[in-house]
């Protein structure tokens, strides 16, 4: 499967912005997606996961209440809901994606095959 990430951009500190991760090339329904990000200076971080069938999501504590994540399978699509951004939100934002039809998410990143190029997000204070 192919992943194509957009929706990022230079905002400011209270911002928002939806992130999009268009999937190719397989059935995505069965496939578990999340997204990571690596901000300047530091280690990949998991952010926000949706399990295959949209039942079961998950998020780091910094975004928790901030952020949502959706899916709609339907159109291969997976969002993630940027609300309140900070600027330790500046990061490169990726959408991964692994085929398994697990009931949890998990957050590391070895559990996902599939990995799109990435998208920046800048949050100015």
């Amino acid at each position: 499967v192919q992943l194509q990430a957009s929706g990022g951009g230079l905002v400011q500190a209270g911002d928002s912005l939806r992130l999009s991760c268009a999937a190719s090339g397989r059935i995505f329904s069965g496939y578990g997606t999340a997204w990571f990000r690596r901000a300047p200076g530091k280690e990949r971080e998991f952010v926000s996961g949706i399990n295959w069938s949209g039942g079961s999501t998950s998020y780091a504590d910094s975004v928790k209440g901030r952020f949502t994540i959706s899916r709609d399978n339907a159109n291969n699509l997976v969002y993630l809901q940027m609300d309140n951004l900070k600027p330790e939100d500046t990061a490169v934002y990726y959408c991964v994606a692994a085929l398994n039809r697990l009931s949890f998410v998990p957050f590391e990143a070895t559990w996902y095959r599939y990995w799109g190029q990435g998208t920046l997000v800048t949050v100015s204070s």
